[in-house]
């Protein structure tokens, strides 16, 4: 972290300033959508664990395809819209009560 003479934090990560052209155009390459793109074996075993990770969250296999992972989520959305809507249903109207002529409010 790095603090300013004022107290302002300003940033975690300091920019990088390439010492010379050489140097710079290394710098220029190494973007996130070259780094996807080439998606080295620690990137992709990362995305594994992630899935994985939200899979069990959910309560689902981790071998879904995609097509069934929308289905479920489809199916857990309209479960959780028909709750919403049976709940609005209970709810009764607050009723008002006429103020007595001694009452405050």
């Amino acid at each position: 972290m790095i603090i300013s003479d004022a107290g302002i934090w300003l940033s975690g990560y300091p920019r990088l300033v390439p010492k010379d052209a050489d140097c710079a155009a290394k710098l220029k390459d190494r973007t996130l959508t070259k780094l996807y793109n080439e998606r080295p074996g620690w990137l992709d075993l990362a995305h594994k664990k992630l899935d994985a990770a939200v899979a069990a969250a959910y309560g689902f296999p981790a071998d879904l395809t995609d097509e069934q992972i929308l289905e479920k989520l489809l199916a857990l959305n309209l479960a959780r819209a028909a709750e919403e809507a049976k709940a609005a249903k209970v709810k009764q109207p607050k009723t008002t009560r006429d103020k007595k002529e001694d009452e405050m409010i």
